[in-house]
């Protein structure tokens, strides 16, 4: 499980990262999830002009806390950056190839997702005959092999409906060099509906989404509604 961040707009690329590891280390933690720290890796998304698909990407299997230094990525300047710390649910998805963002090689129109939550049988709905890593599962259940937008929105929120039990949250932020998604989904029952509950803030010049509300970068934050999926260009 793990934290997310979300900024579009004119902002701070460090106050974001900062805003990463206060969560990733669980200083602002105000939820219902005795889990607080994320320290199993961290990654990025940005745009980025210089890059020749328009976005660039960093992964770290280190905590961010303790890395962002080490990584370069602090000065920056973007009008969009995504960023996830995780918390590896299975200790043997640990390393460089389990951390986020999630992607697939090849593909004409390159897409990235950070997911937080664990969808255990999501390989089934997918034909396979067991799980590797869900969330390069839940990439191929959401990502099409073509095109630039993610089809059918509403199709896919009543696909996780269906899903069988045993998945706890299905939040991510799928992202292409055009677009950006965040889709909120996560069971009825869930345990913690706090914890998987993510949070929107507007100031004059940028939009936040986040795991966790975020008082340095935003004075309002607002509850996302279960079960959206919200669309952004950049």
């Amino acid at each position: 499980m793990c934290r997310m961040i979300l900024a579009l707009g004119k902002f701070s690329p460090r106050s974001v990262l900062n805003a990463a590891i206060a969560m990733g280390e669980g200083i602002l933690a105000d939820h219902d999830n005795p889990l607080r720290r994320h320290p199993n890796g961290w990654g990025a998304v940005w745009k980025d002009s210089s890059s020749p698909s328009g976005l660039s990407v960093y992964r770290d299997t280190r905590p961010i806390g303790e890395s962002l230094e080490t990584a370069r990525i602090g000065e920056i300047e973007t009008n969009f950056l995504a960023v996830h710390a995780r918390h590896a649910t299975l200790s043997r998805n640990q390393g460089i190839e389990y951390t986020h963002p999630v992607t697939r090689e090849g593909t004409a129109v390159p897409w990235y997702l950070l997911h937080n939550g664990f969808l255990p049988t999501i390989y089934r709905y997918l034909g396979r005959d067991r799980s590797r890593f869900d969330s390069g599962e839940y990439f191929d259940f959401l990502v099409p092999s073509e095109g630039a937008r993610l089809s059918d929105p509403e199709g896919i929120l009543a696909k996780l409906e269906a899903l069988e039990p045993g998945g706890n949250s299905a939040n991510a932020i799928v992202i292409n060099p055009r677009r950006a998604y965040v889709i909120h989904w996560f069971p009825e029952n869930t345990p913690y509906p706090e914890y998987f509950t993510m949070r929107r803030a507007e100031t004059e010049e940028a939009v936040f989404i986040a795991s966790e509300s975020i008082p340095f970068l935003a004075d309002r934050w607002l509850p996302l509604t279960r079960g959206r999926v919200l669309e952004f260009e950049f």
